[in-house]
């Protein structure tokens, strides 16, 4: 069963997921985070490289 989110992304964010809809003809931009979800869930061996590193794409 699917729930709602609100979430907040940044332009470029929002920009990339766009492009991956556009590129693999996804239904809309839920169902791109949904496959990056799945993705990490799947490979559990990158969980670290993942969410551990400290990312600053565009620190404020």
């Amino acid at each position: 069963m699917r729930q709602e989110h609100t979430l907040e992304l940044k332009a470029f964010q929002v920009e990339y997921l766009q492009q991956m809809v556009d590129r693999y003809d996804l239904p809309e931009m839920g169902k791109a985070i949904r496959c990056l979800i799945d993705y990490a869930i799947e490979e559990e061996k990158l969980e670290e490289t993942i969410f551990k590193w400290e990312r600053c794409h565009s620190c404020d």
